[in-house]
């Protein structure tokens, strides 16, 4: 399992390297988490079995290394739902803070005094929705020569 205490020791560099944001911007990132789960545990329920520095590191893993959700379910032991909610909770808290987002299309086109270090494209395991079976959508083929 990762742990944050051990890459708050690391180089800047590094810690850079292997979690894809600063120290700075990760410490952003927990306060605006940890605030939320604060509100959230006051309304009761059970409680996660992440910390929320752990549920940072698990998201931001996935959009680093695109790992598949059943890889990091099993190096974080927990369950492959539990990996996904924690990798949409945390994405819709941090962009919801209005500190966390990308400009929009149009302003990336302009470029009016934006400096990007990067870009990111959302390519996160979608859920497929597949035709409905019917009986009127099925061919039925007439059988013959059966006995």
């Amino acid at each position: 399992m990762k742990n944050y205490e051990k890459l708050k020791e690391l180089k800047p560099e590094l810690f850079k390297r292997l979690t894809g944001v600063k120290t700075d911007t990760f410490k952003e990132m927990l306060e605006v988490c940890e605030a939320y789960h604060k509100q959230k545990k006051s309304k009761g329920g059970k409680p996660n079995k992440l910390g929320v520095s752990t549920q940072i590191l698990l998201m931001l893993e996935y959009y680093r290394e695109y790992r598949s959700m059943a890889h990091m379910a099993f190096d974080y032991e927990v369950s492959e739902p539990t990996v996904s909610r924690v990798i949409k909770e945390i994405e819709s808290v941090l962009l919801s803070s209005g500190k966390f987002s990308l400009p929009s299309k149009k302003a990336l086109y302009e470029n009016d005094g934006i400096d990007l270090e990067y870009i990111l494209i959302d390519a996160t395991e979608c859920p497929v929705e597949r035709p409905k079976k019917s009986k009127e959508s099925a061919t039925v083929e007439r059988k013959s020569n059966t006995q």
